[in-house]
């Protein structure tokens, strides 16, 4: 064993000093960002021939760096979707960074990859998909998505080549207008049109809308994409007829539920997801809303085989690493080289067990329920939408996009709360998303006072 010099011991023990600190705060800071002169006049340079040493460099993130970072792990921490994570999946993020494991074959990381597979059966089990299904924990969402649209388009590619069928000139995905941005990214990465079917008065993508949207290109259609909770306001589209009208279709369905799909573990929201089941694939963010640190999506198929004939590399020096297991979580995904980053999910799983995950879900849900009827009973706000999970919407009557930006600076100036406009049909709005069990009802009520 070689001895470690205390220079490396001093810089180890700095950081994990500060991370300890950093984990164990009773009041984590709001903050806000700097622009870039201001952090140039603070920070200097810290990059130069001989470094400047763990103390000072640590020093210049934990002043001046990180302050400049907004904590979404905040309990005012309010807009786009916050993250909370659990003290034990923070920890052992640690833990995974330290242990130098490569999470991308079975061959190099087969303790990893068990544990996040537990952790990815358990999902596909909630989800109602059947024995065997799996995935891989990716990036994010968009990656998730990506990955998951390549594997369809490469499915029916192969099925119209065993079919003797012409392909399409161009080929197409069918989703609603509310989807989310990475589907049309995905798009245009894969270079094929979206088909941007019409919602109902609800908002949500419906079997018969899909139906319609299919007319006429049927043929050129290799994937439909159900959202599981939009971003903007937590709809959730009509998952079972949706399906139904993908299984008469013979098309592949995708359900994006980043955001959302994590709310089916909760017992009074469950009932929203009927259909999820029959999904080809889909993705839900531990990251969002099961309390996991940046940056983890898992990633399930129905059949991974059709992911393995899309996505598994081919070269001579992976032969070996492709040989020694039924499947790598590098070939689910646009990926080869990746982080174990299911691990901390899993440690906190273990640690808590999944009944407390139930009741934190629940509990935001029941807080978006109360804040909506806080809204609705308050002169001078109104709700545009009532809430389906933990995304409430509404309304400061009579203001424009400038009023709202104002009350948002000055929320953030306090160190109150980040709360930013978003729009809805053209109409400036405000949009709260709750995910942290640390955000208390007292908390939203003083959000609303300010808007008085």
């Amino acid at each position: 064993m070689h001895a470690v010099s205390p220079s490396t011991t001093a810089i180890v023990d700095e950081v994990i000093d500060y991370a300890r600190r950093r984990a164990l705060f009773t009041e984590v800071p709001l903050d806000r960002p700097m622009a870039p002169s201001e952090l140039a006049r603070l920070a200097g340079r810290s990059i130069s021939r001989d470094g400047i040493g763990a103390r000072r460099a640590l020093g210049v993130f934990e002043h001046v760096l990180a302050p400049s970072c907004l904590s979404t792990d905040h309990p005012g921490y309010l807009s786009f979707i916050p993250s909370a994570p659990t003290k034990a999946a923070l920890a052992f993020d640690l833990v995974v960074s330290a242990s130098a494991i490569y999470g991308g074959s079975w061959m190099e990381g087969a303790g990893a990859v068990f544990a996040e597979n537990e952790v990815l059966r358990w999902l596909a089990d909630e989800f109602g998909l059947p024995p065997g299904a799996g995935g891989v924990f990716v990036q994010g969402g968009t990656v998730g998505n990506l990955s998951a649209l390549v594997t369809a388009r490469d499915a029916a590619r192969r099925r119209y080549r065993a079919e003797g069928r012409p392909m399409p000139e161009r080929w197409a995905v069918v989703c609603s207008a509310e989807a989310h941005s990475s589907i049309a990214s995905a798009a245009a990465v894969m270079d094929v049109d979206v088909v941007k079917a019409r919602v109902d008065e609800r908002g949500r993508l419906t079997g018969i809308a899909v139906a319609e949207a299919l007319e006429g290109r049927r043929d050129s259609v290799f994937a439909i994409v159900a959202t599981a909770g939009t971003t903007n306001f937590g709809i959730v589209d009509d998952i079972a007829a949706i399906a139904q009208a993908a299984a008469d279709a013979d098309v592949w369905l995708h359900v994006d539920g980043a955001y959302g799909l994590a709310a089916m573990l909760a017992p009074s929201t469950r009932h929203l997801f009927a259909g999820v089941e029959r999904a080809d694939s889909l993705i839900v963010d531990p990251h969002k809303w099961l309390f996991a640190p940046f940056d983890a999506c898992a990633l399930i198929y129905r059949r991974p085989g059709a992911a393995l004939a899309a996505h598994t590399q081919k070269a001579e020096y992976l032969d070996t690493l492709t040989e020694s297991a039924d499947w790598n979580p590098s070939d689910l995904g646009i990926q080869l080289t990746r982080r174990a980053r299911g691990l901390p999910l899993w440690f906190s799983l273990a640690v808590h067990g999944t009944e407390h995950y139930r009741v934190a879900i629940e509990d935001a849900v029941a807080k978006a329920g109360r804040l909506a009827e806080e809204i609705r009973r308050r002169p001078g706000l109104s709700l545009v939408r009532e809430p389906d999970l933990s995304v409430v919407v509404f309304r400061r009557d009579g203001w424009s996009a400038s009023d709202y930006q104002a009350w948002s600076d000055g929320l953030l100036g306090e160190q109150k709360a980040f709360v930013v406009p978003s729009s809805h049909a053209g109409e400036p709005v405000l949009r709260v998303a709750i995910i942290s069990p640390l955000t208390t009802d007292g908390l939203l009520r003083e959000i609303l006072d300010s808007l008085a």
